[in-house]
């Protein structure tokens, strides 16, 4: 598997060397941070080419959005499906370009930052309810938060990095944390007793909240 960000032998064409230029450099500078004459430099190509193969660098981030979510996709798939989550070719494919681009992206705030962040959403429910049809009331409520939780776990590379004592996005640190993440959602941190009373607790909350709010609104 090519690791993401690294053209394949086949994929070796100026508007795929320029995509892979500007996954990078989006993923270290962010977007602003970032002109077409960098990304062409660091394509090999005439800066003329950026405008001729996607029109403008707005057109080339959606390009990019596009390819990242596609190869999140596919590497998901194959992590689920084909039994590669645990392999180092996986591993190498999403460190540390498609990470580092999607954080970047949550941080921008752009428009279509929160379309992408919505189409993970939609990833996540999709395989919840292939893969866990029963047990989950609220599927969307669940998927939003597992993608937040993810991608806000590497927005907080720095402070990750200085606890486990090495850079998250380097393999050390990399697999340190791929270790604690496989622990934590394979391990119950509530008893089935305790999660029941929890749930018990929310859904009673969940049924008042609306009258409080009313009776707030009332009494102002």
């Amino acid at each position: 598997m090519t690791a993401v960000g690294e053209p394949a032998p086949e994929d070796l064409t100026a508007k795929a060397r320029l995509r892979d230029a500007a996954l990078r450099l989006f993923a270290e500078r962010g977007i602003e941070a970032t002109s077409v004459r960098d990304i062409a430099r660091a394509a090999g190509v005439s800066g003329g080419l950026v405008r001729h193969h996607f029109g403008s660098k707005e057109a080339l981030r959606d390009a990019c959005d596009a390819y990242a979510l596609a190869q999140l996709v596919r590497l998901k798939e194959q992590a689920v499906s084909g039994g590669q989550a645990l392999g180092p070719e996986f591993l190498s494919a999403t460190q540390p370009v498609l990470l580092g681009y999607f954080v970047r992206s949550m941080l921008d705030g752009s428009p279509s930052s929160e379309e992408m962040f919505s189409q993970m959403i939609g990833l996540a429910e999709g395989w919840l309810a292939a893969n866990h049809p029963d047990g989950i009331a609220d599927r969307h409520a669940y998927g939003s938060v597992l993608v937040a939780m993810e991608l806000g776990a590497w927005m907080m590379r720095d402070q990750l990095s200085a606890a486990l004592g090495a850079d998250v996005l380097e393999p050390e640190g990399q697999l340190r944390m791929a270790r604690a993440k496989v622990e934590f959602y394979s391990t119950p941190l509530l008893s089935p007793e305790v999660a029941a009373t929890a749930r018990t607790a929310i859904d009673q909350l969940q049924q008042t909240a609306p009258k409080d709010r009313a009776g707030r609104r009332a009494n102002r």
